[in-house]
């Protein structure tokens, strides 16, 4: 599997976590620098950020990958409408949490969220609701 980190580096504790929680080793890791600038539109720098990466077309639509998105709300959003837009559906993502009374701060793998699964759930939730809508 390829991790493509937008976020803060990983650590090998955390590199065993994914491969624990996914059943994968993560083969690869792509980093890419996600920083913005606020001053500038967003759409131009997340387009550049994942062409960064360097994957050709089939690539995006054929590596086993996994997401790290970056912490900024609004840059995650963007790249998810990229990375979807790309790949042809939603990529699994992580999410870190903080280590609870650990100084200095440090964070493990919380769990590995399957975006297509989310979205697919939602779908049927989305189709259940029209079909119990007395409306006509």
């Amino acid at each position: 599997m390829i991790l493509i980190n937008f976020a803060h580096p990983l650590t090998e504790d955390q590199l065993h976590q994914i491969e624990a929680l996914t059943g994968r080793k993560v083969e690869r890791i792509i980093a890419i620098d996600a920083q913005i600038d606020p001053q500038e539109p967003l759409v131009p720098q997340i387009v550049a950020m994942v062409d960064r990466v360097g994957f050709s077309a089939e690539e995006w639509q054929t590596q086993p990958l996994l997401i790290a998105l970056p912490s900024l709300n609004y840059s995650a959003g963007v790249l998810l409408a990229e990375l979807h837009g790309r790949m042809g559906y939603f990529p699994p993502i992580l999410r870190l949490r903080p280590i609870p009374g650990v100084i200095p701060p440090r964070f493990e793998v919380a769990e590995v969220i399957n975006l297509q699964a989310v979205r697919d759930a939602a779908r049927a939730r989305r189709s259940e609701t029209r079909a119990s809508d007395p409306r006509p």
